[in-house]
């Protein structure tokens, strides 16, 4: 799977579908094996982060660099996985799950108060201040029940989120539309 000469068997996508928990159907599975193939260039059986930019959505993204790190060596069935997280039909602990991954910088399963300034900064921008993103963590941190002290791990990421109803921030973060990774080239393709 993932060179551009290699066909999809229906045994591959049968795989992938169940490795993606079912959120693509069969004909979404090989529009997407298509656009992989498109993507990796130079038919390694895997995209870069640089060929992953090509897709516009996700260049235009402010947690763009964040999500290169998560993406870059992706095979197909990694590719497919990461973008189910991007699907409508995702649950929230999917999506808050791939957040999570986002947030927490250095990997090691937590995010600290650190993590959390660093992506609310890359969201804001100049929008907020560090002292107004300080203070407006703090006060959620603490009305959760944890302070700026206390890592937090998958189960309680999702705990400040949900009690907090940041569950609109998902769509801000994580929803776009597979359709638009799909026909991202053939978008391109038109406008030429």
């Amino acid at each position: 799977m993932g060179n551009a000469s290699a066909m999809l068997t229906q045994y591959d996508i049968e795989e992938v579908q169940e490795h993606c928990h079912y959120l693509f159907s069969q004909q979404e599975i090989v529009a997407l094996y298509n656009r992989f193939c498109q993507l990796d260039r130079s038919a390694k059986g895997f995209i870069s982060s640089e060929e992953f930019l090509s897709i516009p959505e996700f260049s235009l993204n402010p947690l763009s660099q964040r999500l290169l790190k998560m993406v870059d060596g992706l095979n197909f069935k990694e590719f497919v996985a990461f973008l189910s997280a991007f699907s409508p039909l995702a649950t929230v602990p999917q999506k808050i799950e791939l957040i999570f991954k986002v947030y927490d910088v250095d990997g090691k399963g937590r995010v600290t108060f650190k993590d959390l300034m660093e992506v609310l900064g890359d969201l804001t921008g100049s929008f907020m201040s560090e002292e107004q993103r300080e203070k407006v963590l703090s006060q959620v941190l603490e009305e959760a029940g944890y302070s700026r002290d206390s890592p937090l791990l998958l189960e309680d990421f999702m705990k400040v989120l949900i009690l907090f109803s940041c569950a609109h921030a998902i769509a801000f973060v994580v929803y776009i539309p597979v359709s638009e990774v799909i026909g991202a080239k053939r978008h391109q393709a038109s406008n030429a």
